[in-house]
């Protein structure tokens, strides 16, 4: 666990070693920042407009604020990731230091976890940020819990496969651009799968709405944590991990 760490930590520094981790950051708030306001500003003029027909606003500020904001931030993951995931593998091989980190005693397993850990230490400091937006809704409304854990969590989670990719792409380059517009064309395709299935039958649709990453992210956003949910992104996860370790494991015996 101490050798996971290790190169996390590294990882870690890397990122805050040249402007990626600050500009991620920046941009990811920027943006979650921007919709916020925009959406909380769409939301209040909607409340006054109803409240001046004389009857008190039905306004749910978790189906008005809290979801639209987080499927936005949802969207903007798939931009940004591929930003924090270029770079794990692609930079050691284009700076010769992949050869040291092979012939180091590490297993596989704690070369991809350590990069692995140490990616996702910098998406949730991400989405760290954005919880001054939701102390902003509890401080002055009354928002539901559930749907605002449940999002965190699947944007985690989400995030968790999108990085899972990210790295075995970078695996399998030593150029930082190509590994981020890989990424990016599969990220985007597991996005808009569900689009396809929509001309597809049963039980082919049934599948390909299954792979969809939309469709496992709605439930929560909505507050509703299905344990379906959590097998396919975990699943999601240890597979892209696997297929990292597989490439790390031939670039070793390449070696």
């Amino acid at each position: 666990m101490s050798n996971v760490l290790a190169i996390a930590q590294k990882e870690l520094k890397a990122y805050f070693a040249s402007p990626i981790g600050y500009i991620v950051i920046a941009v990811f708030a920027l943006l979650m920042g921007f919709f916020f306001s925009a959406i909380l500003e769409i939301y209040v003029q909607q409340s006054i407009q109803m409240g001046q027909f004389g009857g008190a606003p039905q306004m749910n500020v978790n189906d008005q604020v809290i979801r639209p904001l987080m499927l936005n931030g949802s969207v903007m993951v798939l931009f940004v990731l591929p930003m924090i995931t270029m770079r794990t593998y692609s930079e050691e091989k284009r700076s010769g230091t992949i050869e040291l980190l092979l012939t180091s005693p590490l297993t596989d397993f704690q070369i991809v976890m350590g990069k692995f850990v140490g990616a996702m230490s910098l998406y949730a400091a991400m989405l760290l940020v954005t919880v001054v937006d939701m102390a902003l809704l509890f401080a002055w409304g009354n928002p539901e819990w559930a749907p605002v854990v449940g999002s965190y969590l699947g944007l985690l989670l989400m995030g968790g496969c999108f990085v899972a990719i990210g790295l075995f792409v970078s695996s399998t380059t030593k150029n930082q651009v190509v590994a981020a517009v890989v990424t990016w064309a599969i990220f985007l395709m597991l996005w808009v799968i569900d689009w396809i299935s929509q001309s597809l039958q049963p039980p082919a649709q049934d599948v390909v709405q299954y792979l969809s990453f939309t469709n496992h992210f709605d439930d929560f956003s909505r507050g509703i944590i299905d344990t379906k949910h959590l097998v396919y992104y975990v699943s999601f996860i240890a597979f892209g991990l696997f297929l990292t370790m597989r490439s790390v494991d031939t670039e070793r015996w390449r070696g």
